[in-house]
Parts: C-alpha cells; sequence; structure tokens
C-alpha cells in the first residue's frame, strides 16, 4: 500500500527542505501541482508539511523519548516519516491508525523494511499517550524556562532568548509565550491592491491597518494575481506598511528621485511603484541575485512606470551615487525570524553565529544609502526581525557614524498616520522612532522599521 497523496506530497517537500535546503513555500506549491491535488487534498498537504516543519522541535524532543535515543542517531527518511506521523497524531484530528500506517508506508519507501518496523514502534508508542501527556514529559526534562519554552513552542533557545529581548526592549517581555504561539500558527493570505491601479474586491475583509490591504477568502489566491496582471498580489500587511512609511513620511513633489536598494524579490517594489506613479515620482531598484532581479521585475511588469531594476552590490549601487535620491528604502537581508509562521524552516536554518554578520552587511547598506540620499531625504530602514543587533544596533551604529548629519523620524507616528490610531506601537525604552510590528499583537510579520533623515 502506497501512502496517500497529500501524506507523500507534504513527505517529499519535508525531505528535500532537510536534504537539500529547500524552501517549503517554493517548493510545496508546484508539488500538489504536480500531483494534481484536490483543494481539500492540497490544504491538508500544506497543513501537514508546514505544521509538521514549525513543530518540529517539540516532535523531535517526543521522538527522542518514545524511541530512546537521540534523533541525530535516526536515519533522517525515517526521522521526517517519524515527524510526520507524530504531526498527526498529537496536533490533527487524523485518526491515530491512518497516521501510524502511513507514515510507516513513508518510511517503508523511503528508507527500506527495517526502518518501516523502527517508524511502527515508535509511533505507536506516542499513540498510546495524550497530547499532554508528552508535553509534560518533554517538559519535565528541560533546564531552564528558555529551553522549556523552546521545546513546547518549537523555537531554537537562541531564538526564545533573542525575542524576550526585543519584546523587553519596549517593557512587553510577558508576552513572550504569545509571541512563540503566533509563530506556529497559520497565517491567513492577505493581499494588497495597488493603489490607482486595482480595487479591493467587493465581500472580502480588509486588513486592519493598510488601507489597500485584504484577506484572501480560501484557495489559491494565484488565478486572482494573474487575472489583475499582478496589480493585486500577496503581500503580509506589515510589508505593505513597510513601503508606506516610505511614501506617507511627507508629502511626495512631483519628480522625486526614489530607489529600492534590495529589491528582491519585489513586493514592497511594486507598491512603491504604484505610489510613485500616483506622486509624480521615479524609482529606481535594485537586486543583487539576478534570480531575484527577475522577480522584481515580474513583480511591477503591472505598473505602468519605468522602472530601472540595476543587478549590483548594494553598497556599491548606492554609494557611487551620492546625494542622487530623495527615499530609500533598504529592506535589508536579515536572518528572518520576523516571518517564521510563513517560512517555519528558517527557524532550524539560523544560528547566533550568523547574526554578526548580516549586521555588518545591514550597517553596510544603511551607511551607502545614507550617502546616496540628497540633503533632507530619508530612508527607510526594514528588516523582518525583530533581532535588537539587527535593527536597533545597526541604527545605533549608523547614527554615531554621520552624527548631527542623520535625524531620526517617529515611524510610529508616520505609520498611525497611515493606519489610524488603532495602530498600537509603544514607544522603545531606548527613545528611539522605531516602529516594531508583531505577530501576536498586529498579526503581521514582525517588521522594524526606522526612519532617517539626511540634514
Amino acid at each position: 500500500m502506497r501512502a496517500a497523496a497529500p501524506r507523500r506530497v507534504a513527505y517529499e517537500v519535508i525531505r528535500a527542505v532537510h536534504e537539500s535546503d529547500a524552501y517549503a513555500n517554493l517548493l510545496l506549491p508546484r508539488a500538489i501541482e504536480r500531483a494534481g491535488l484536490t483543494t481539500a487534498d492540497a490544504g491538508l498537504a500544506t497543513e501537514l508539511t508546514y505544521g509538521t516543519l514549525r513543530r518540529q522541535g517539540t516532535y523531535d524532543a517526543v521522538i527522542g523519548i518514545a524511541a530512546d535515543r537521540d534523533v541525530r542517531d535516526i536515519d533522517p527518511p525515517a526521522l521526517d516519516a517519524l515527524r510526520l506521523g507524530v504531526h498527526q497524531l498529537l496536533s490533527t484530528r487524523v485518526a491515530s491508525h491512518a497516521a501510524v500506517n502511513e507514515s510507516v508506508e513513508l518510511a517503508r519507501d523511503g528508507a527500506g523494511r527495517s526502518a518501516a518496523g523502527f517508524v511502527n514502534a515508535v509511533l505507536r508508542r506516542i499513540s498510546r499517550d495524550t497530547p499532554g501527556d508528552w508535553l509534560g514529559r518533554i517538559e519535565a526534562g528541560a533546564r531552564s524556562d528558555d529551553e522549556r519554552l523552546g521545546l513546547v513552542y518549537s523555537h531554537p533557545v537562541w531564538v526564545v532568548r533573542a525575542f524576550r529581548r526585543a519584546l523587553a526592549a519596549e517593557g512587553r517581555a510577558d508576552e513572550l509565550e504569545a509571541l512563540l504561539a503566533a509563530d506556529n500558527a497559520s497565517p491567513k493570505v492577505t493581499m494588497v491592491a495597488l493603489p490607482g491601479l486595482a480595487d479591493i474586491p467587493e465581500d472580502v475583509r480588509h486588513t486592519p491597518y493598510s488601507p489597500y490591504g485584504f484577506r484572501f477568502p480560501k484557495g489559491d489566491p494565484e488565478a486572482t494575481v494573474t487575472a489583475s496582471d499582478g496589480r493585486i498580489r500577496v503581500q503580509d500587511e506589515g510589508s505593505q506598511l513597510a513601503a508606506l512609511a516610505l511614501t506617507r513620511a511627507e508629502p511626495v513633489r512631483d519628480g522625486e528621485r526614489w530607489l529600492d536598494l534590495c529589491a528582491g524579490p519585489g513586493g514592497k517594489t511594486a507598491l512603491l511603484a504604484a505610489e510613485a506613479l500616483h506622486g509624480g515620482a521615479v524609482l529606481d531598484a535594485n537586486e543583487i541575485s539576478p534570480a531575484r532581479a527577475g522577480l522584481v521585475r515580474n513583480a511591477i511588469a503591472g505598473v505602468p512606470l519605468d522602472v530601472e531594476v540595476s543587478e549590483e552590490d548594494g553598497r556599491l549601487r548606492a554609494s557611487e551615487n551620492p546625494g542622487t535620491y530623495d527615499r530609500i528604502l533598504v529592506d535589508a537581508p536579515c536572518t528572518g525570524l520576523g516571518a517564521l509562521r510563513r517560512r517555519p524552516e528558517a527557524r532550524w536554518r539560523k544560528s547566533p553565529g550568523d547574526v554578526p554578520e548580516l549586521s555588518e552587511l545591514q550597517r553596510e547598506l544603511l551607511e551607502a544609502a545614507v550617502i546616496a540620499l540628497k540633503p533632507g531625504g530619508i530612508v527607510a530602514y526594514v528588516t523582518c526581525s525583530p533581532h535588537l543587533a539587527e535593527t536597533a544596533g545597526v541604527v545605533s551604529e549608523v547614527r554615531r557614524e554621520f552624527g548631527d548629519a542623520l535625524e531620526e523620524l517617529d515611524a510610529r507616528a508616520v505609520l498611525q498616520g497611515v493606519a489610524g490610531p488603532s495602530l498600537e506601537l509603544p514607544e522603545p525604552l531606548d527613545g528611539s522612532g522605531r516602529a516594531q510590528l508583531w505577530p501576536h499583537r498586529h498579526n503581521t510579520d514582525a517588521m522594524s522599521i526606522t526612519l532617517l533623515r539626511r540634514r
């Protein structure tokens, strides 16, 4: 007996994520299409894939106890079959016999008959107790509260600590568990209707903060995106607000020149292009990766504005054009810790050692952008990460470098001007103007947004 198609699709995607460093959000739609899954089966495959990857840390702890061995000693194909089976047993309503039997078949196909017997024994052991029983066991084995939270909410301990510090910077450390839980919830599909080019469809729910955002009903939004020539597109509300923070920081003057310095994959570029078209501004875009530069060109294809997309190192692209731009978006490469609910495998791929190199790159990009500003020009420094080394730390270093030549604007006030008073953005304890969005508080990715003006 072969495992049912949705489980096989989920298993193959999970294997590719672990074996080839594939990205689930890119691979899964293609796998679903190749398998010809129905809408219902596609939904099941999606839940199984993302749910298993999100909760991998918790499931590995359960598997380790049930198998009485370190999961690193388990053959990877068998381990992924176990993870998929444990997700069904502990976090879904799938019948236990189906979860066990089909996971065993996946293990047999992926790792052989002996592995299938091992998977069968471990999953049957797990199925005999409740999810609460298993959580109690892994909590009892934790050596610290941070480790306990990491095991229960399936986050590496270093990420738990980084989130704790970032929330404490707002006096909100008590929200840590709510944030970790939000990272494990499936986000709703959020869309943007590019201003002046598309209207929000009738009978959909508007997002609370972006004037151009709405929630997509159930199903695949690709047909809607295609039918609109990309003028309606998938975009998190936090990303919309990040772009609008730059365009609404002050009124746009006809003839302004803007730059999206790290533009790939192009969602923010498209929104900037629509805003530039409406305000009479010129927009340039830059993306060092040729593949991602191609995505930028595709993203802006539906906007009737001539946008030059260059493929250079952003640090050179900006610093070689001093005093050129009125507004620059630096959506810097980062750890991506703010988007773990959308890219669940990212939490297992990053490490604390990645942060210093990234923060150095972020600092260099922001410094180059400041040099490229005209006097009075504004740069929006954005990361999809709340890690303080990537946010407040980078901005603090750049402000020290430029001294009185830089003025920080109140990004929170700008965003509340866009969204209205319902957007709660507490002032950081350092007194800065930085705005920090959160999944648990705003139902967005954890975007950090800073606005700096060159005097």
